[in-house]
């Protein structure tokens, strides 16, 4: 079930909140704890606002304006092939961000926590904590430490560009590059979850791209 609480022109205007303008630039914004200066910065400037006229992509769109219509709130119930039952919820517009993942085992339960702080109102400041905590079946909780990694995404984007860029990248130990049948296998659960979300009705993956075929694990696929 998904839908789109918080954003959006309807939403802002149910709550009484006058939407003027489309995005931010050229409006005067220093009221709005949304708005985003993308000339404020040369980082930011140079990412979005000069590099509009080679791909048309707008970063500082009015959250509240004409056209936004992703769902802000939803959960999302999975089940694999392999038994395996994945429990999904988000919600896009709380005051502090970051997220949660537990795994739920034969010998106990694996939590992973991350939290971004409170929501950045202005710029594209970044800062957060994580944590590693394992919790045995009868047996001690304990905590895992976790190597500061240098880089953007908690030090992600080093390695995943360098397999991208790089003429001689080196070997990925932990088989994390993914082909196209495993890109397509992710993207199908959200593409799934859409459809239910219009339907009310459970979706087959297997159904709606049986290319994907039958393999019950994404290393079976290409």
């Amino acid at each position: 079930m998904g839908r789109l609480a918080f954003y959006g022109r309807a939403n802002a205007e149910a709550r009484g909140v006058a939407v003027e303008y489309n995005r931010d630039v050229g409006q005067e914004t220093e009221m709005s704890p949304f708005a985003i200066d993308l000339s404020s910065s040369e980082r930011t400037k140079g990412l979005y606002l000069e590099a509009e006229k080679y791909d048309g992509y707008q970063r500082d769109q009015n959250v509240f304006g004409d056209g936004i219509n992703i769902d802000d709130a939803m959960s999302v119930l999975v089940k694999y092939r392999t038994g395996v039952i994945l429990n999904y919820s988000l919600n896009a517009y709380m005051p502090r961000e970051g997220f949660s993942v537990a795994f739920n085992g034969t010998k106990g339960r694996l939590e992973y926590q991350e939290d971004h702080g409170d929501r950045p109102t202005k710029g594209l400041g970044e800062r957060w904590t994580d944590r590693i905590v394992v919790l045995p079946h009868f047996g001690k909780p304990y905590e895992v430490p976790i190597p500061v990694a240098e880089g953007g995404h908690g030090g992600a984007d080093p390695p995943m560009q360098e397999q991208l860029f790089s003429n001689n990248p080196p070997p990925d130990t932990w088989n994390r590059n993914a082909g196209h049948g495993q890109g397509a296998a992710s993207i199908m659960v959200g593409i799934a979850a859409n459809r239910s979300f219009k339907t009310g009705q459970p979706e087959s993956v297997a159904e709606m791209c049986p290319q994907l075929g039958h393999f019950k694990r994404l290393s079976g696929l290409p």
